[in-house]
C-alpha cells in the first residue's frame, strides 16, 4: 500500500512540475502565460498586453478551471468587466495540462473569473493597451 500511495504521490508531482515549466511544444517559453492554481488563482492575477496580442492560460491544478468573462455567467457582476465593443468569452472547463488561449483586439480592462471558484475569489484581470 505504502509504495503504491509513494508513487502516485512522484506521480501528482510529475505532472505538477511538467505544467509549470510555462512552455509550449516547441519547449520555449510561453508570452502571455497566466497559470490556473491548486490555490485557486490565476498567477499572475493581473497581466498587461497591447491590443492584438494573445494570451494563454495554462491549468496546473488537479482539478478544473475556466476563464470566463461574461457577465450572465457570474454570480457577482463586479467579477466581470469588458471594455466596449468587446465581446463575452467563456474557455468552458479547461483540465489538467491543458490550455485555452484569447486574442484581445480591444484595447482596456478585461475582468475574468472562474465559474467553479468565483465566490473563493479565483478572478484575474487583462489590462490592453493600443498598438504603437
Amino acid at each position: 500500500m505504502r509504495g503504491t500511495l509513494n508513487m502516485l504521490a512522484a506521480s501528482l508531482v510529475a505532472a505538477f512540475l511538467c505544467g509549470c515549466a510555462g512552455s509550449h511544444a516547441g519547449g520555449e517559453p510561453q508570452a502571455n502565460l497566466v497559470k490556473m492554481t491548486n490555490g485557486l488563482k490565476y498567477a499572475p492575477a493581473e497581466i498587461t498586453i497591447t491590443a492584438g496580442q494573445t494570451v494563454h492560460w495554462k491549468n496546473v491544478a488537479l482539478f478544473g478551471h475556466t476563464v470566463t468573462a461574461d457577465a450572465s455567467l457570474a454570480k457577482r457582476p463586479a467579477d466581470v468587466a469588458l471594455p466596449a465593443g468587446a465581446g463575452p468569452f467563456n474557455s468552458g472547463n479547461i483540465g489538467l495540462g491543458k490550455e485555452f488561449s484569447y486574442t484581445f483586439t480591444v484595447p482596456g480592462t478585461y475582468k475574468y473569473f472562474c465559474i467553479p471558484h468565483e465566490t473563493s475569489g479565483m478572478t484575474g484581470t487583462v489590462i490592453v493597451n493600443k498598438a504603437p
